[in-house]
């Protein structure tokens, strides 16, 4: 006999932290952790130094807010940039810069992008976002949303960067359960980088289909394998 498996809205909520540090740690080739423990809190709030929010909806609803502090969003920033080959000489090293809060702007919305991939295929619904604001603030600002939450679950966690800088995510959503009926397969994940490999070479396929390393049927295979 099956057991009936149940997701909850603190299951999504582990979700969302796995993607957070994830993207963060990939993006910036260092290590990003969050807390074992979450806090319950009655509101979220954007609050200095960095703070950034998008509004979800869909499946459930809810609301994203991350808080950086100065030290940690440029901590992250200037990780990210180095990471993706820029010298240092030209990173910004102010969190009011333009350049931080653009760059962690985009950072928030990977985070988005990989948790609401995960959530739609895992629990089979659907979820849109917003397009993520990011605001450099001096004073605490609280965020109410009209999302008509049934029973709203708010919470708190704290995330460590490398050299130890905090910041912290809120999440407000629905109070929900997810209740698996039968068993299904998850779309299997591929890397194009890793498939193209796998065929002999990392040059372009187009390069390789005209007679450098991938015959007319070898291309076809993998242009099925990318989906193309």
């Amino acid at each position: 006999m099956s057991v009936t498996q149940i997701v909850t809205s603190e299951d999504i909520l582990l979700k969302l932290c796995h993607s957070v540090s994830h993207v963060l740690s990939h993006t910036s080739g260092s290590r990003v952790t969050h807390a074992a423990m979450v806090q319950n809190i009655s509101s979220t709030r954007l609050k200095p130094d960095l703070g950034c929010f998008s509004i979800f909806d869909g499946g459930f609803s809810g609301l994203v807010v991350i808080n950086f502090s100065a030290a940690s969003a440029v901590e992250i920033y200037r990780r990210y940039m180095l990471n993706m080959g820029m010298p240092e000489s030209d990173l910004a090293f102010s969190h009011n810069s333009d350049e931080v809060g653009n760059v962690m702007g985009e950072l928030m919305n990977q985070i988005l992008g990989d948790f609401i991939g995960k959530v739609s295929k895992e629990l089979q619904t659907s979820i849109s976002q917003s397009q993520p604001k990011m605001l450099t603030i001096n004073k605490e600002i609280t965020i109410s949303i009209d999302a008509n939450l049934d029973e709203p679950v708010i919470r708190r966690v704290s995330f460590m960067t490398e050299s130890n800088h905090i910041f912290y995510l809120e999440f407000a959503m629905d109070k929900t359960e997810f209740v698996k009926t039968r068993e299904f397969e998850l779309d299997e994940e591929f890397d194009p980088d890793f498939l193209i490999e796998q065929h002999g070479n990392t040059r372009s396929p187009w390069s390789q289909m005209a007679g450098k390393g991938i015959v007319a049927d070898d291309a076809d295979d993998l242009l099925d394998e990318l989906g193309i």
